[in-house]
């Protein structure tokens, strides 16, 4: 969860020599921001994730799709690090972090939008926004006019509890959170879920704004077929937990991958 990351984050902080990640690999125009690569997950004895693999690269959409249980979710957790894989690895621009902590994978450059938001009901939403320093350098905490550029409603409520707002501006608040840790990669669980259209617009266009600075990979799971489609350059399809349909939108027939995510 992302409160979960974030509190791991600031109580890390406290730690006096936080063990670093591995030191990436040197070529940083040719590869990925994310590589995934064959992970298997579980939880017990279910085989929730099997052999998994995708890249997400910057100034890119990587959808994933898939009907409801199909493991979406739980990619998302593991690429967070909330849950263990059991087999696989995970690099982010080049360095492996399939055992890094949700803290240092926080830090290295991971933003997380959960499905449900999970903002702080009771904080403001500048409060709910401050809650994205955790991971940063004391030089960069402050929260960037970006944020306020994509959602200009946030700026018209700073001092509004977080739990007052509309689901929509929730959402909103949520993906601010996660751009004011300044992240390389961005992960959005399904930001359409339960949310009024003039909204989805908003973050449709956030979206494509974030694509076109060229400096950031997106992730984007939704279950909003015609959304995820328009904005995907890259496009995986999961069915029970393993990698169905995968490449780049332009190689791929749109009715076949509806089919697959059809309910």
């Amino acid at each position: 969860m992302a409160a979960d990351l974030i509190a791991a984050a600031a109580s890390a902080r406290a730690a006096s020599h936080p063990a670093p990640l591995p030191a990436p690999a040197t070529d940083e125009a040719a590869r990925p921001t994310l590589s995934v690569e064959g992970i298997d997950l579980h939880y017990g004895a279910a085989h929730i994730l099997r052999g998994v693999s995708l890249e997400a690269r910057p100034g890119e959409v990587t959808c994933i799709l898939g009907r409801n249980g199909v493991g979406k979710t739980s990619l998302m957790r593991a690429i967070t690090g909330q849950h263990p894989v059991s087999g696989g690895t995970i690099r982010l621009q080049g360095a492996d972090i399939t055992r890094a902590r949700p803290f240092a994978r926080a830090r290295a450059g991971i933003g997380y939008v959960p499905q449900g938001r999970e903002i702080f009901p009771l904080l403001s939403v500048r409060e709910n926004l401050e809650t994205g320093f955790a991971p940063l350098p004391r030089g960069q905490r402050h929260v960037p006019a970006e944020v306020f550029e994509l959602f200009p409603v946030l700026s018209d409520m700073l001092r509004r509890r977080g739990g007052d707002l509309s689901g929509g501006q929730q959402q909103q608040l949520a993906i601010g959170r996660a751009l004011t840790m300044r992240p390389k990669l961005l992960l959005l669980d399904e930001p359409t879920e339960g949310i009024q259209p003039s909204i989805i617009k908003d973050i449709g266009r956030a979206i494509e704004t974030l694509r076109a600075r060229g400096d950031m990979a997106i992730v984007l799971v939704e279950q909003y077929f015609d959304f995820a489609w328009a904005l995907a350059d890259r496009v995986v399809v999961l069915e029970r937990g393993a990698v169905a349909i995968s490449g780049a939108r332009s190689g791929l027939d749109r009715s076949t991958v509806s089919r697959a995510v059809a309910v």
